[in-house]
């Protein structure tokens, strides 16, 4: 149980210990991660070990957060601690002591136990009314989620369509559900019972209708929204409920798909491009997902000509 001065965050990672301590003590993946949805980092100093020195600056919201930690204890897949501070001020609110317990966990996964220790109650209770710390910690560990699947993965499905429209326009048709219905979707299926709730957690969930009348129901699960430029997404095959369930017709086949898609604009044209890995897969399933790249190449080309299509339409 947390002390009153104390803020902890416990989560079974669907990846095994070695690479979770990975992506918390390389470079190369922190960037990727850390800190909640909506913010960026730029590295000053980092030195991962006893006594070493990290500081960066995280930029979020058009602010800029100074941040300094150094390190106390390194035991390799088991233990990270350390002292966290801010701008070094003698106000400074964000002064804490950290430590992170790997553990494994059935299945090879990792219990991942966070604790930042504050010097008092009302330090504790401040960063979580003022910062959302409390909010802003699970965010990240949802982004390092993100980014086990990536390293487990490999290489991302990738693909990208340059649309003769403004960036504001397609943001448009990909977020709102009277233009989704008249685009998304396999060439030769009918869209329909589209429902929108574009915000993190919302959902995005619809049916398909073949042409011979078998109906399929797909589902996006939001997790970050940043108009126009990007969103990031967990999409699968759902029933009508809205659950998800397996791919009709490849059992293999991942239940859940984490997508991000980028949205950029140059000369009155945008650029999409959206990559994709499975998330909490089996082996199996990872290798299923990569034998359907070049299938879902041409599905995903289609469905984007249509976007095409429709966005010529509406532009007239």
């Amino acid at each position: 149980m947390a002390k009153e001065n104390e803020i902890v965050i416990t989560r079974i990672l669907n990846a095994p210990r070695a690479l979770v301590f990975e992506a918390f003590t390389k470079p190369e993946h922190l960037i990727n991660w850390w800190g909640p949805r909506g913010f960026s980092n730029t590295f000053k100093e980092i030195n991962i070990k006893p006594g070493g020195v990290w500081k960066f600056t995280m930029h979020g919201y058009g602010q800029d957060f100074p941040n300094k930690i150094v390190f106390k204890e390194i035991v390799k897949n088991e233990l990270i601690s350390y002292e966290h501070s801010g701008d070094d001020s003698p106000n400074d609110d964000s002064h804490f002591d950290a430590s992170l317990i790997f553990e494994d966990a059935p299945g090879n996964k990792t219990k991942l136990t966070m604790s930042s220790v504050f010097k008092t109650k009302a330090a504790r209770d401040l960063v979580v009314e003022k910062y959302g710390a409390i909010e802003g910690g699970n965010q990240t560990i949802d982004k390092l989620e993100e980014e086990l699947a990536k390293m487990i993965a490999g290489n991302a499905f990738v693909i990208t369509r340059t649309l003769n429209a403004p960036r504001e326009l397609v943001w448009k048709v990909w977020t709102e559900p009277e233009h989704l219905a008249k685009w998304w979707g396999p060439v030769g299926f009918e869209i329909c019972g589209v429902k929108v709730d574009l915000k993190p957690g919302g959902i995005f969930h619809y049916g398909m209708k073949a042409a011979k009348g078998q109906m399929m129901w797909g589902k996006f699960v939001y997790r970050e929204i940043a108009k126009p430029e990007r969103m990031i997404f967990v999409n699968g095959f759902a029933d009508e409920k809205g659950n998800f369930i397996r791919h009709p017709m490849a059992p293999t086949w991942p239940l859940e798909v984490l997508n991000t898609l980028t949205f950029t604009e140059e000369n009155g044209k945008t650029t999409l491009t959206m990559s994709g890995v499975p998330i909490n897969a089996s082996e199996e399933e990872i290798k299923m997902f990569k034998s359907g790249y070049a299938s879902m190449q041409q599905g995903f080309a289609g469905t984007f000509t249509q976007l095409e299509d429709y966005l010529k339409n509406i532009s007239k």
